[in-house]
């Protein structure tokens, strides 16, 4: 799911650059990062899931 919000985020920031749209630039920057911090969010669950030895989601 991150990979399809951080591409949607590209889409959006190409296209405000395109059209000099500075909010969709912005928006598409918030997506990237929000896809990113999720990503990151995942790696720590996976960390922690490794280092515990739980089943948890």
């Amino acid at each position: 799911m991150s990979k399809t919000e951080e591409l949607k985020g590209q889409a959006k920031q190409g296209l405000g650059e395109a059209t000099d749209n500075d909010r969709l630039k912005n928006e598409g920057r918030a997506d990237e990062a929000k896809a990113g911090l999720k990503d990151k969010v995942e790696d720590v669950k996976d960390a922690a899931k490794d280092l515990f030895g739980g089943n948890n989601k």
